[in-house]
């Protein structure tokens, strides 16, 4: 049998129903074996379940007021190095461009500057956690 043949054999078993096909001439013989998988969940009678009462689907809380985000996904410094004071706290008031905190990424840290003359109402991550693409990191109120 020529390896075309057996392609072609191999075909037209897969577009079958059968499991299995054994095939004998002279010398040559051939066997195409397949599994069915069968879940014990097909054989079992199918119910119906009772449909769950709706409920509200739970939000995020997403802190109101003017929002300061990570620019990149990194790592959160509150502080230039450890146990050095924090560049900020709440409640401080701060000039546009004055660096709330530092991201790290890939051994490059990034400054983040204040968006403007503003007070710093809430920071919302810890110091040293790992921060995601527009991530929340500030809540601040422009003065």
């Amino acid at each position: 049998m020529e390896l075309e043949q057996i392609y072609e054999l191999m075909g037209r078993f897969q577009a079958s129903g059968l499991t299995r096909l054994e095939w004998t001439r002279k010398d040559e013989s051939l066997v195409l074996c397949r599994e069915i998988a069968v879940s014990p969940a097909a054989s079992a009678p199918v119910m119906a379940a009772p449909a769950p009462a709706e409920q509200p689907a739970p939000q995020d809380k997403v802190p109101e007021g003017e929002l300061v985000t990570a620019p990149l996904v990194g790592t959160f410094y509150a502080a230039s190095q450890p146990g050095a004071e924090p560049f900020v706290t709440a409640g401080r008031q701060v000039k546009k461009g004055e660096t709330l905190c530092l991201i790290e990424a890939m051994k490059m840290m990034s400054e983040i500057p204040a968006p403007a003359d503003c007070v710093v109402e809430e920071i919302l991550v810890d110091d040293g956690s790992a921060v995601g693409y527009g991530q929340p990191l500030f809540r601040v109120r422009r003065v």
